[in-house]
Formats: structure tokens, sequence, C-alpha cells
């Protein structure tokens, strides 16, 4: 059995934060460290997304975006791919009101 990787993120520009570290800018997507290409299926070489492995990609779609925020854009490709079963039960999801 294979262990679980934690996706990072892929994007599009930078900049560099208060602290001197590169954070993630534009266009945002799920990336697996070790592979070329995005989880949504984009190849990092030929769109020229830039690889940030010290980011985890925690996003979900109930985030909203300022024009405050570097990132502009979240891939729903990537948000789908990597929501899964956020916050659900290990066993499965429980009927609360059950039918008669």
């Amino acid at each position: 059995m294979g262990s679980r990787r934690l996706p990072a993120v892929a994007a599009s520009g930078e900049e560099v934060g208060r602290e001197g570290v590169r954070q993630p800018g534009g266009e945002v997507h799920a990336w697996l460290p070790g592979q070329n290409q995005t989880v949504c299926g984009l190849a990092l070489s030929r769109t020229r997304l830039r690889r940030f492995p010290h980011v985890p990609f925690d996003y979900s779609g109930t985030d909203v975006l300022t024009e405050a925020d570097a990132v502009g854009w979240i891939c729903p490709r990537c948000l789908a791919a990597t929501a899964g079963r956020r916050g659900k039960e290990k066993h499965g999801w429980v009927r609360e009101s059950p039918r008669p």
C-alpha cells in the first residue's frame, strides 16, 4: 500500500511575502510533489506553472477571493479531486432522519 501524499500548490504567478517566502499567485492548481502534472492533468512544463512544495493545497469551494488576495482563481477540477470525503466519517454517511 502506498503512502498518501498531501497535494501542494502549483501557480501561474508568485509573490514574496512579508517573511521573504515565496507565495503562490494568479491561477492556483493542486500538485502532488514528485509528479510533472497537476491533479487536474495540466503539464507543469507546458503551462509554465511554478511549484510551491512548501504551500499545502488547502482551499475549499467556499473560499472567497478578493482583489487583495494574490490568488486570483482556484481550479475547480483540482478542488473536486482533492476534496474527496473531507469532514465525512470514516465509515461513510449516516442518515440523520430515517424514513418510517
